[in-house]
């Protein structure tokens, strides 16, 4: 093979360009991975947004996939900084009337605090945990034939249902509210088939290893993969943001940790005019409205659960969260948006100084929208915590043109890498054989634009590797 200036070249820092480069890394590959920003980590990036002393996780804050992800778990991060903390309570929903669901590793007391749903919570998540791990390769994973067909079809006939279908299962305001805050997460309309994909790998994952907050920031888990990265050989060049491939080294092969919108405006020209169009017409979802607090008190939740909770979702009832993503969906600023909430000091007290907190936020808007959603996100903190905006120090807010300049992967504010409907679950970003091999020899995608998607778990990055060190490099790497 020709000799070059690398072998292969990763553009973007983020968990799936870091994925991609410790593949292939590994495998002997000389890699060189580029970022655009100052700092690595893409989504996984930590800052003093408020007050010196006071951290606050821009994007990503809390990680139920990263450390269930089939890659991950198989790299020596911890040897390189990376230390976990585990809530007890990983997730809670607080209601009007001072009650809460709420999600714990044990499955057992998850399903008894939900009254008479008790049997049809334990019922439709524990045949997902006696395979969790085989299926989760399944699920992270594009297209393919599975290890496990008959639990992946099991899963499959419960997950393709939209949730307002899978909400019928129960009776209670605690498991349907419960429900909806972790089908939410997928930025659709819960009457959407596949949104009840989203809320039970959610599920699972809490029960099976919990939602973990990163020691000292999100930018620890970026720190420790670029560590193990180094440390087997790789090198990173920063401040360098990407517009031309000419501005690339030579190399064999160039993964892009980018979304379709960006990939165009650097190899457009190199594709063929099918690829082009199909990169064209690739869809992105809503957007967020992101806050940030630094406070005077941890958040004074009516509820003794929310207060122990990593992380809370904001929205009362199933049919009121229903109602605010529909809206969003259809381009409406709801009053009473849907709001997910982390509150990291609360386990981590090197967040901020000695008696202070940080806590971190986001409801979703339409994309690309610049409408200030401050008061109506802290309104419905305020509604479940009376007196919290009397703890408030400072604040930092940002809307979705405001984070998609920050991470020009955030198109529009969509932290997702595009709509992840039953259109686009496993054709993204277009419809061929290899989702991650573009129409250009030597050029592949591997950002969240590809499957399984959004989520900090490298998979997208890992498999794009898999398949680039076959095609240019003829080596096949083993199964995970």
């Amino acid at each position: 093979m020709e000799k070059r200036d690398y072998d292969a070249i990763v553009v973007g820092s983020g968990p799936n360009g870091f994925a991609a480069a410790i593949a292939m890394q590994e495998q002997g590959i000389r890699v060189l991975v580029i970022e655009g920003k100052d700092t690595i980590g893409g989504g996984l990036r930590s800052a003093e947004l408020t007050f010196p002393g006071y951290t606050h996780d821009i994007c990503s804050a809390i990680h139920p996939l990263a450390v269930a992800s089939p890659f991950f778990k198989n790299l020596p991060l911890d040897k390189h900084g990376l230390e976990y903390i585990f809530p007890e309570v990983a997730a809670a929903h607080p209601f009007d009337d001072g009650t809460a669901a709420f999600l714990k590793k044990s499955i057992g007391e998850t399903a008894l605090s939900l009254g008479e749903d008790e049997q049809a919570y334990s019922k439709l998540l524990n045949p997902l945990l006696k395979n969790w791990q085989e299926l989760l390769k399944d699920l992270l994973a594009p297209l393919h034939i599975p290890h496990n067909p008959y639990e992946l079809v099991k899963f499959g006939l419960k997950g393709l249902l939209p949730a307002v279908a899978l909400a019928k299962r129960f009776n209670t305001d605690l498991a349907k509210g419960l429900l909806a805050g972790m089908a939410a997460h997928s930025m659709q309309p819960l009457s959407n088939i596949s949104t009840s994909a989203v809320a039970l790998v959610l599920m699972a994952a809490g029960h099976r290893k919990g939602w973990p907050i990163p020691k000292g920031g999100s930018a620890a888990i970026a720190n420790a993969l670029a560590s193990h990265f180094t440390s087997i050989g790789g090198k990173i060049e920063t401040s360098l943001m990407i517009h031309s491939l000419s501005q690339l080294p030579s190399s064999h092969a160039v993964l892009f940790d980018i979304t379709p919108k960006q990939l165009l405006k650097i190899a457009g020209h190199r594709f063929s005019s099918i690829y082009k169009w199909q990169l064209g017409r690739f869809r992105y979802g809503m957007g967020v409205y992101k806050m940030d607090w630094a406070l005077d008190e941890p958040i004074p939740f009516n509820s003794e659960i929310c207060r122990n909770a990593g992380t809370l979702h904001l929205g009362n009832t199933f049919e009121e969260i229903v109602v605010a993503e529909k809206q969003t969906w259809q381009g409406k600023h709801p009053e009473k948006p849907f709001v997910l909430l982390a509150q990291p000091s609360v386990f981590d007290s090197s967040r901020a100084p000695k008696g202070k907190h940080t806590a971190w936020a986001y409801c979703h808007v339409p994309n690309n929208s610049t409408y200030d959603m401050s008061m109506a996100i802290e309104n419905q903190v305020e509604r479940f915590a009376p007196g919290f905006k009397d703890s408030i120090l400072s604040k930092h807010t940002m809307d979705s043109r405001q984070i998609e300049s920050y991470n020009p992967n955030y198109v529009g504010g969509d932290i997702n890498g595009g709509v992840i409907d039953i259109g686009q679950l496993f054709t993204r970003p277009a419809l061929r054989y290899s989702p991650y091999k573009t129409s250009q020899k030597g050029l592949y995608i591997c950002s969240s634009s590809t499957p399984p998607g959004g989520g900090v778990h490298g998979m997208c990055g890992y498999y794009a590797a898999k398949k680039a060190l076959k095609d240019v490099f003829n080596i096949k790497i083993k199964p995970l």
